[in-house]
């Protein structure tokens, strides 16, 4: 078998850590020994163990005598430093392993070739760049929160045929079906941090868990700048860790973390840079139309997700406008259409076939 088709296993693993491991990013690690994979592993959430180490561990007792003669595929750069878990790659040194492939360099300024550095002073030869863009995409949450110091960020928004997102008098109108709604709360699980603006916040009144699917929910951000919203809406249920984000109050209740500043042109990046010092990787914008449209004017956005639906409201507000974008993949969900767009900016481009 070739590189690529182990790496692209490393790949698959890795993504099943999806959701659980920031501000870590998700790695899949294989053995290989004469063309037979002898233990596999991924991070499985953050604080746990490592890729490597759950791959080596997940070597049979009758084959830990190969590990020395096995090459080692792992999708990002072994770690170089001590955190919660000690350093991957002095592990690979102290197993004896003599081959390492990795697809992407750690962007990690703690690592960020210390890793590689460290195998090849131990004589153990490391070949990098396979699959290193499905790579990279697989962990551009990770690397855009390292590279560019801000979370990666990602628009969705439903719009009907007709090109609108809510009716002119901004009540609550179901536009997609169930398994899209579904397949939103999935996505919740995999980010970690939601955001609406204020009229979303009192007109649907949402509640921005991640109720109808398995996982962790998200951060909430509710941008109110006059505190509007009624105590007595979802959002203020303590349900989920939620940052009230206004120019009146600075101030911890509960679950609840009122957060002080003005509602200028600041506001955005600053935002993004309180939730960079916080470690918040990913930020999912919900809406509603000025907020979406905020994000988009600021150049902040670097994946958009875009249901149409089959209902026609024939007046209402119209759908944001994305600007600098490249459509990336699209796709039928029972009667709703999803389309998801890049923004040219983005370094991660979309490799084709690999998941959102």
């Amino acid at each position: 078998m070739s590189a690529e088709y182990y790496m692209q296993r490393c790949l698959t693993l890795a993504e099943q850590g999806k959701g659980h491991t920031a501000p870590n990013p998700m790695v899949g690690a294989v053995l290989v020994h004469n063309d037979r994979i002898i233990g596999e592993g991924w991070h499985h959430f953050y604080g746990a163990d490592h890729a490597e180490v759950n791959c080596l561990k997940n070597v049979k007792e009758e084959d830990k005598h190969l590990i020395p003669d096995s090459t080692m595929y792992v999708s990002l750069e072994p770690c170089a430093h001590q955190g919660i878990t000690p350093p991957c790659a002095n592990r690979l040194v102290k197993e004896g392993i003599k081959n390492v492939v990795i697809a992407n360099k750690d962007p990690f300024e703690q690592v960020s070739g210390r890793g590689i550095e460290i195998l090849k002073q131990a004589g153990i030869t490391v070949t990098t760049g396979i699959l290193e863009e499905e790579a990279a995409w697989v962990n551009r949450r990770f690397f855009c929160f390292h590279i560019q110091k801000r979370p990666y960020i990602i628009l969705k928004w439903a719009q009907s045929q007709d090109g609108f997102i809510a009716p002119a008098d901004r009540s609550r109108f179901q536009i997609t079906g169930a398994a899209s709604n579904q397949l939103v709360h999935k996505w919740r699980t995999e980010e970690t941090a939601i955001a609406v603006g204020t009229t979303t916040a009192i007109k649907d009144n949402p509640q921005l868990t991640a109720r109808l699917w398995e996982g962790t929910h998200p951060l909430r951000i509710v941008l109110d700048r006059s505190l509007t919203i009624p105590g007595t809406h979802n959002v203020y249920d303590n349900t989920a860790a939620t940052w009230i984000v206004n120019e009146q109050k600075q101030a911890l209740e509960g679950n609840i973390h009122f957060v002080k500043h003005f509602f200028d042109e600041t506001l955005l990046p600053w935002l993004m840079h309180r939730m960079y010092e916080t470690k918040k990787l990913s930020l999912i914008v919900e809406g509603g139309a000025a907020l979406l449209n905020s994000f988009i004017t600021h150049g902040l956005w670097d994946e958009a997700r875009v249901f149409t639906g089959t209902p026609v409201i024939a007046k209402g507000i119209p759908a944001p406008v994305l600007v600098n974008e490249i459509e990336a993949f699209e796709k039928t969900i029972e009667e709703d259409h999803l389309k998801v767009f890049i923004n040219k900016s983005n370094p991660y481009s979309y490799p084709a076939g690999m998941e959102l």
